[in-house]
């Protein structure tokens, strides 16, 4: 995997000031630690978001847009996930806090642009982002977007089973993990799990679930991970990108 281009982090202050001064783009990848089924590691949102946003900004170079990639929110609102060990939640208004700071520091440096690259889809975790966000923007601090994957415009450029609502863990994540990071697939779990065919967010929405047990999962995953390749990875990938992209351009415009 190619390294991230102008990763915050890796950069120092006088690289970040000159990358500031002709560039005002940042993109936030933004996760959870989190529960992935017994097959895939907790970081799995955090990676697809970090990758999202390493391609998207391949995508905008391309186009002579130029970004930083901030470090990534590591900590979310999980409480669905709670259930099995490892997986660590905040509350909403601590996350909403966190991305108003966080924004406001980027823009306090120039980068006056930011797009969320979000790949924890619980609810209250999304609203926490998009609230930050609009705190933000209504400041004039900076312009900030969150695109959600969720939204038709969306989710039609993505795969049946994400599209079935069977979003967690199934072949959608397990896919990109094989593509962005296959050699933490535990591949002799995965290929003999058996599909969870349930619509997480129906589960959610008409039925009350607050867990990933309570929505008909024991081992936190739904879907059908054995029918994962990296192959459909790579292709989600150039989609999820996609969507970061166009979200900048849109803002930028």
């Amino acid at each position: 995997m190619m390294t991230l281009p102008n990763v915050l982090a890796e950069m120092t202050w006088p690289e970040v000031a000159a990358l500031a001064a002709h560039a005002a783009v940042a993109l936030i990848p933004t996760g959870a630690t989190e529960a992935h089924g017994p097959h895939l590691p907790l970081e799995t949102d955090v990676i697809i978001a970090r990758e999202s946003c390493r391609q998207a900004a391949l995508l905008l170079a391309q186009e002579g847009i130029q970004c930083v990639i901030a470090p990534p929110f590591y900590y979310g609102v999980t409480n669905f996930g709670m259930p099995f060990a490892g997986t660590v939640t905040i509350p909403s208004e601590t996350l909403t806090q966190l991305a108003v700071s966080v924004c406001h520091s980027l823009a306090q440096h120039g980068f006056n642009y930011i797009v969320f690259s979000n790949h924890h889809l619980e609810p209250a975790h999304f609203a926490a982002l998009k609230a930050g966000a609009a705190i933000v923007n209504q400041s004039s601090a900076a312009h900030v977007a969150v695109p959600d994957i969720r939204d038709d415009r969306w989710a039609k450029t993505l795969t049946d089973e994400f599209r079935a609502g069977a979003r967690h863990a199934g072949a959608y994540e397990t896919s990109l993990i094989l593509a962005a990071r296959p050699e933490l697939v535990r591949e002799e779990k995965r290929q003999h799990l058996t599909p969870v065919w349930i619509d997480l967010p129906d589960r959610i929405r008409h039925h009350g679930a607050t867990t990933f047990k309570e929505a008909g999962s024991d081992q936190a995953y739904f879907g059908d991970p054995a029918r994962a390749s990296a192959a459909e990875g790579h292709m989600i990938f150039a989609a999820l990108a996609h969507m970061v992209a166009a979200t900048v351009k849109e803002l930028l415009a």
